[in-house]
Formats: structure tokens, sequence, C-alpha cells
């Protein structure tokens, strides 16, 4: 975003999104880790108000549709973590996303799923929230989450 276009967090309420608390990570890790101008972020379930909004393979107990929302769901976790990190107004590029769809045999439309994340950002950032991605469909994720994504986002010096 310019600075024209004012801070993201104006932006953020234009779109009705509240940043959550960041959680706790469920493991031995940290929730990101900025290495020189650069923050990677773990990988985020799709938690609101501590609970999973969905669970179940995409394409069998979670249509397609609604996996969309809950990877936006998961994009907003990692904005909060992003936030805690370095401040959104910080971020001078969203550089990569990786999604991770939960998938029912036979469902190959893991790239229509993780839009829902990629076109969070991109309403975020503008043209700095467009980015590199790989969307992958995997056998199972954590709790039984449908989706996990994390993002690598380039900082300002």
């Amino acid at each position: 975003m310019s600075a024209a276009d004012g801070s993201v967090a104006d932006r953020l309420a234009e779109l009705g999104i509240t940043l959550p608390s960041v959680p706790k990570p469920a493991g031995s890790y940290l929730p990101a880790v900025r290495s020189g101008n650069y923050l990677y972020t773990a990988g985020q379930l799709p938690f609101a108000d501590g609970e999973l909004v969905a669970v179940g393979k995409v394409g069998a107990e979670v249509s397609p549709e609604d996996a969309r929302g809950v990877a936006r769901q998961a994009g907003v976790n990692l904005l909060a973590i992003i936030d805690s990190e370095v401040g959104l107004d910080n971020v001078a590029r969203v550089v990569k996303v990786v999604g991770f769809v939960a998938s029912a045999e036979g469902f190959t439309g893991q790239p229509g799923v993780i839009n829902g994340v990629s076109d969070l950002l991109a309403e975020v950032f503008g043209e700095a929230g467009r980015h590199a991605r790989s969307a992958v469909g995997v056998a199972e994720l954590p709790l039984n989450a449908p989706v996990e994504v994390e993002a690598i986002v380039e900082v300002r010096a």
C-alpha cells in the first residue's frame, strides 16, 4: 500500500476485520522468525475465538466454497502474527504464501481454496499483497483442520 492509501489498520477497518490475539504455539516453535528484512511465519490454522471454524477434508466434510472462507480466516491469523512481530504498516511486500489443504480423495481444487488467503492479502496490502504461492493437497492437518497457511513477508528496513 502506498502512504496515500492510508494505514493498513484503516484498510482492515474498511474490510470489517478485527485481528485476533496471537495464540501460543502448540509445539516447540515460534509464531514467526525474522531474518534480515524477511519475516517467516509458522503455519496458521483457521481459528476464530479459540475454535477451528471448520474441521474435516475439503471435498468431503468441507465444501470448496466454505474452505475458501476457512483459508481467509487462516489468513487473518497470519496478519495477526505479522502485526505482532513487525507491524502491518512495515510490510513492504508479501513474498510467498504456502497453503496446505486437507483433501478428500480426488479433490484437486487446492488453488481455489488458497485463493481465500491470497485475495485477503491483496485486499489488505494492494499490489504489495500479490505474491508467489504454492497450494498443496495433503492427507491430514493438525486438529483435523481443513487448511493451514504460512507466509514470507519482506519488512521495511
